[in-house]
């Protein structure tokens, strides 16, 4: 007989939390979704269709249980939902609220062409809050004490404090060495509050400590130590940095004063919103200014927004292929036209100067290897846009690593990504492994997560099988 909670699609509609208006939320860093309420969650956790091959599932990076905490949250069983939420995800509530499910596991929902999918993230958000209101997160659980091998991890993104927490559980030492004043990378960083409250990481952090991690911030590799010498003072070490060198904006003018970095405006403006000093604050603060940012990623949405709550006098976003054919979130585009963005689609930045920025109109040209049609120059057309601050958000490359760390014998690929044995994740050098977007490229935030499991279980091997040969030598 089936499950009378479930199967709910047919009558009850597809309902996100609802979003505060435009006017407000523009006014603040704050998330822009109100929370569901219990009822909410249950009722929108019941349209799950509970299918027999649950493509939600397939399609997500964690293989997330997802049809089995849906159902759990439809029969109010709120904290066995969370367990079962976190026994495949680190950082489950930060998931929820930024992985792009439309492009995952809700786009992929069996009964998103005709009724809308189950609003997956929502749900998955919210039984995470509420399990860390009602203190149902535990502290981290060592299962063994395996203290007398350490391991070092380079980065304090969600790779690394993924990793971390496993290998910590595990019962190793462990060592978190980060190039920021506070972990979190990119989550702390690089992502704005509006999307990602900063308290939501910070406790994630606060956790690991409490559970023993060191960690070491304002610590750079190459100037305070070299990665030989975090070799021997590890036993394992994993290479976690992300991908932090921005890719260029070939035009003239494209480095003059008013022309800045996505990462570091949105650094910036992070920094702003804990309470730090930044240097050249005027720089990179929109008020009043006429904003021109180029890209049309997920970062280019982040800026354009972020301009909007500084203040900008007008925003506006070019990018070279129409809207069907960019890389970020549909939705992050929704959310940025709802607060003033003006998209400028088929467009190419020309040069920049004198306060404004001279583009060309663009057209698609025939589909490449990647199956996305190539833009190219519409010579007949160009137009000014007036800038008063530009911003190049056009994605990130990985830094010179081998160069920065001192360790020309660290492989890698020919787009300066780590090179790795894909069976068990260690570079050229021995006893060290590489995770993340360091050897992805620059991905999603789920995709780290995943890769921070799987290399903690192969360190872990490697540990093992270390400590193993010791003892037969003793």
């Amino acid at each position: 007989m089936a499950d009378t909670k479930m199967l709910k699609f047919t009558d009850r509609t597809q309902a996100y939390p609802a979003k505060r208006a435009a006017d407000e939320r523009t006014s603040d860093f704050l998330e822009i979704a109100r929370p569901y309420i219990i009822a909410k969650a249950e009722e929108q956790a019941a349209r799950c269709s509970q299918c027999g091959v649950p493509f939600c599932q397939v399609h997500c990076p964690l293989h997330n249980n997802i049809p089995d905490w849906l159902k759990l949250t439809a029969e109010g069983r709120l904290e066995e939902a969370y367990e079962l939420s976190a026994a495949t995800s680190t950082m489950p509530e930060i998931c929820g609220r930024i992985c792009p499910q439309d492009r995952l596991c809700e786009g992929n929902c069996v009964i998103e062409k005709d009724f809308g999918s189950v609003t997956i993230g929502s749900v998955e958000k919210f039984i995470t809050d509420t399990a860390w209101e009602n203190g149902w997160v535990k502290p981290v659980r060592i299962v063994a004490d395996r203290s007398s091998q350490s391991v070092g991890i380079i980065g304090a993104g969600p790779a690394g404090l993924s990793t971390a927490e496993y290998l910590r559980v595990k019962g190793y030492e462990v060592h978190v060495y980060d190039r920021y004043d506070r972990a979190g990378g990119l989550l702390t960083y690089g992502i704005p509050g509006f999307k990602l409250e900063k308290f939501v990481v910070m406790r994630r952090v606060e956790r690991l400590r409490e559970a023993g991690i060191v960690f070491h911030q304002d610590f750079e590799v190459g100037r305070d130590a070299s990665l030989a010498e975090l070799r021997n003072r590890h036993d394992a070490l994993l290479v976690a940095t992300g991908v932090y060198k921005p890719r260029s904006v070939d035009v003239p003018g494209a480095d003059t004063a008013g022309v800045v970095e996505a990462l570091d405006f949105l650094t910036a403006s992070n920094r702003a919103g804990f309470g730090d000093t930044v240097p050249n604050a005027a720089g990179f603060d929109a008020a009043g200014k006429h904003v021109v940012v180029i890209g049309g990623g997920d970062t280019a949405m982040d800026c354009v927004r972020t301009a909007i709550r500084q203040g900008a006098a007008s925003v506006k976003c070019l990018y070279r292929r129409d809207r069907a054919n960019m890389p970020g979130s549909i939705r992050e585009v929704t959310h940025a036209e709802e607060e003033g963005v003006e998209f400028v689609w088929l467009a190419a930045p020309a040069s920049i100067s004198g306060g404004e920025v001279r583009a060309t109109r663009m057209r698609l040209g025939q589909a490449g290897p990647d199956g996305r049609r190539a833009p190219e120059i519409d010579p007949s057309a160009e137009f000014t846009a007036r800038a008063d601050l530009v911003i190049k958000a056009l994605g990130f490359d990985a830094e010179d690593l081998p160069g920065l760390f001192g360790a020309p014998d660290l492989g890698v690929t020919r787009w300066g990504t780590l090179r790795i044995d894909h069976k068990t994740m260690m570079t050229s050098l021995p006893g060290v492994f590489a995770a993340g977007d360091i050897v992805r490229g620059a991905s999603l935030v789920v995709w780290a997560v995943r890769d921070g499991r799987d290399v903690a279980t192969h360190m872990h091997q490697y540990l093992r099988a270390n400590a193993a040969a010791t003892a037969r030598a003793a």
